[in-house]
């Protein structure tokens, strides 16, 4: 049996994709890359721009030279921009676009957050989201609840990988609804 996992066109050898956010330096985060052995690495474009700095307001050009980009898109690893921090669905296509362009990728993973206490997605925004974004060619990854109708809306569009939360983001509860999990 093969350990190879297919995936948005490309063939990976892990299935765990490592996040880049909140590291204390470049050297932790490039030698946690080496050691987590991953394929897939994640950025939140919104939050490696600088403090204060709007990207839906810039060109998108800007940034491309960014070294934290510069660095990730030469690490040999699948990036998976994220569109973290949008509340519209407009606001999320503009950043997936833009991602797309400095990332030279069609991944996306595509978060429209409803509630900003629990970080839980906004299933209407990202529903209309991802049907666009699909439309316009991405490989969509939606991040979304465990429900079920919601999911099959996200497959309905298009989305060929869903990214349920197994509970809210950092509430340290483990898997709060495993039931629906598997049933997704």
């Amino acid at each position: 049996m093969s350990d190879v996992f297919k995936i948005g066109g490309a063939s990976l050898n892990s299935r765990f994709f490592l996040g880049t956010a909140l590291y204390p330096s470049p050297k932790v985060l490039a030698d946690a890359i080496e050691a987590a052995e991953t394929d897939v690495i994640t950025v939140g474009l919104k939050r490696q721009l600088p403090a204060g700095a709007n990207p839906l307001t810039q060109s998108t050009t800007e940034g491309v030279d960014n070294p934290f980009f510069q660095f990730l898109k030469e690490s040999g690893k699948q990036l998976l921009p994220n569109t973290a921090g949008c509340k519209t669905a407009q606001e999320a296509i503009t950043l997936a676009y833009m991602a797309r362009e400095i990332f030279e990728t069609n991944w996306i993973k595509l978060e429209v957050i409803g509630d900003d206490y629990t970080l839980q997605p906004d299933p209407i925004n990202l529903i209309a989201a991802a049907e666009q974004l699909v439309k316009d060619g991405f490989e969509v990854f939606p991040y979304c609840t465990d429900d079920l109708v919601t999911c099959r809306r996200l497959l309905d569009v298009g989305c060929k990988v869903l990214m349920p939360w197994g509970a809210p983001i950092g509430s340290g509860q483990g898997l709060t609804n495993p039931h629906a999990l598997r049933i997704l």
